[in-house]
């Protein structure tokens, strides 16, 4: 026994921190400077974007890390890749200006996907509120019934977050995939040289959310299995 639990624990620690160590070195073996390229991230960026008629969105820098903000309608670099000239800043500001390309073009998925990860903090605390007072309810009501809906609702609302890591994953894999590597290679932004190494940094940038989802998920099978 002591042997399964030691390996079912070590399966876990490398499905959550597997995925977030390999993003980091993929991200690293790409980031030294490259004086040959163009321009920075943050000057490819906002190039891209008045090129896609985008001139409203703005890029910024940030320390919470790289993301498009769809609220602010804001690209957001790390310094490092706002400011720096390497093939891993090039891919990653092109990456998240695919997602403000997204938005502009009305992508069902992006809409449903921010959408939900909106109130998906609220979701979750009203179903953490829920399962803590079912008993109480179901004690007070005496009726066993009303416990058992609560837990169903409870349920329901934590697998929203599966629901939006699911959505999330086409969504990032389209972004790199489908918009910024094109972008990249077929508009001669990168030499062809360089194209596999955008393509590596890339696939990183969209598998960055792959350690949150896995996180996600045993996290509602560890709530199930004490509900249970």
């Amino acid at each position: 026994m002591p042997v399964l639990f030691f390996a079912i624990a070590l399966l876990v620690i490398l499905l959550i921190f597997g995925p977030q160590a390999w993003v980091r070195r993929e991200m690293g073996r790409h980031a030294a400077p490259r004086p040959d390229l163009p321009g920075t991230g943050g000057e490819l960026a906002r190039h891209l974007l008045d090129r896609y008629q985008l001139q409203a969105v703005t890029v910024e820098t940030t320390p919470a890390g790289d993301h498009y903000d769809p609220d602010a309608r804001a690209v957001r670099l790390s310094t490092e890749n706002h400011d720096g000239r390497s093939i891993t800043a090039v891919a990653v500001a092109a990456h998240e200006v695919a997602h403000a390309i997204q938005h502009a073009q009305g992508s069902t998925l992006f809409a449903w996907r921010t959408a939900l990860a909106r109130f998906l903090s609220v979701f979750d605390k009203i179903a953490m509120a829920i399962l803590l007072t079912a008993p109480l309810v179901a004690i007070v009501t005496r009726a066993p019934m009303v416990g058992l809906v609560q837990f169903g609702l409870a349920i329901a609302l934590l697998g929203i977050g599966l629901v939006v890591h699911l959505v999330t994953l086409p969504l990032e894999l389209d972004a790199s995939f489908g918009k910024a590597l094109p972008i990249l290679a077929g508009d001669g932004y990168l030499a062809e040289t360089d194209l596999p190494a955008a393509r590596g940094v890339l696939r990183a940038a969209a598998f960055t959310y792959v350690a949150g989802a896995l996180i996600g998920l045993l996290n509602f099978l560890r709530i199930l299995r004490i509900i249970r």
